[in-house]
């Protein structure tokens, strides 16, 4: 096992790695892009990158307190969803209700890779590889997808 300070740096260490590797990808925009925090500019709606000892996941995560403002924001991307999976090449799983790591309840929309350790370092090819083309293609999503959240503003 890893001590607390292990896990730490490796985590740091990995994901430092990451946006260094996509600090020269632009967006779909054609912007310098924070790939790692990515922005969707919408409250409540987060573009998520996550890796721990078992398994990896990009996730669109709902936030919203209100469980009936999370579901119409769920619903609205259940719009869109043929666009998502257009520009990701891939079906998606949908949860409208669970929780995120710290027992919040949330709506989520998720790929998954496992299994795979950030704390290998054998590992983060696999996780790069994971990781890169799924948050392009979700920013390729949003660069056109985000407008149909205006009236939910």
């Amino acid at each position: 096992m890893y001590s607390k300070t292990e896990v730490a740096q490796l985590r740091q260490a990995f994901w430092t790695t990451f946006g260094q590797y996509m600090q020269p990808v632009p967006s779909a925009e054609g912007l310098p892009t924070n790939w790692v925090n990515y922005k969707t500019g919408l409250k409540h709606v987060y573009f998520r990158l996550h890796a721990d000892g078992k398994r990896a996941h990009v996730a669109i995560d709902i936030t919203h307190r209100d469980a009936g403002v999370r579901e119409l924001f769920f619903e609205q991307f259940r719009e869109v969803r043929p666009m998502l999976e257009e520009a990701t090449g891939e079906a998606w799983t949908w949860e409208a209700e669970t929780q995120d790591e710290n027992g919040q309840p949330i709506a989520r929309i998720s790929q998954e890779l496992a299994p795979v350790n950030l704390f290998n370092r054998d590992d983060w090819p696999r996780l790069i590889s994971f990781f890169k083309p799924r948050i392009i293609a979700l920013d390729e999503f949003w660069s056109m997808g985000q407008y149909a959240f205006e009236a939910l503003r």
